[in-house]
């Protein structure tokens, strides 16, 4: 976790107004995170933070290439991120333990704005329900050797395997897909 120290932005020595931020993202980032969808990637982020008396306001562009796996033929490819987003951090006296999707809360005592878990959530949720290198990828195909292979395992199961024995739990399961 030593490694996320470095997605910090230091904002208590700061003049009001606009500040921008560099931040580059690669696998270590992802390592991090054990549940990560992503675990290899290539961003840059920009974060423009408009620093006011009581709030910030913090503006992310992130652009580059993650890498993911095809759903049909399980190969690896790169595929392009563009996120814009935004988020808002208040200051406030108390403890307050929730944050809201684009609003941060942050004690007044604080004097950093942690951007790791920002980062984070905006890579992961960019990620696509359902990932086709030949859709999603730039000049990718899926691999033809694996998609000739399930095609062949497709062929095989409607002619009912190698003994033409299909058992009669699958047969009635059928009759309810059919339904």
């Amino acid at each position: 976790m030593k490694y996320l120290k470095q997605y910090r932005i230091p904002f208590s020595g700061l003049s009001t107004g606009k500040h921008s931020f560099d931040f580059e993202i690669d696998e270590k980032f992802f390592a991090c995170y054990e549940h990560s969808l992503v675990q290899e990637g290539d961003l840059k982020v920009v974060v423009d933070l408009q620093k006011q008396e009581n709030m910030l306001v913090a503006n992310f562009n992130i652009q580059g290439t993650i890498k993911l796996t095809c759903d049909v033929c399980l190969s690896s490819f790169d595929y392009p991120v563009e996120i814009k987003e935004r988020a808002l951090v208040k200051f406030i006296e108390e403890d307050w333990n929730e944050d809201t999707e684009e609003v941060v809360v942050l004690s007044k005592s604080d004097y950093e704005l942690d951007i790791a878990p920002l980062l984070y959530e905006y890579i992961n949720v960019a990620v696509p329900p359902y990932t086709k290198c030949s859709e999603q990828g730039v000049g990718v195909n899926c691999d033809p050797v694996m998609l000739e292979r399930i095609q062949s395992e497709n062929e095989e199961d409607l002619s009912g395997g190698e003994d033409g024995n299909i058992d009669p739990r699958w047969e009635a399961l059928k009759k309810i897909k059919n339904n």
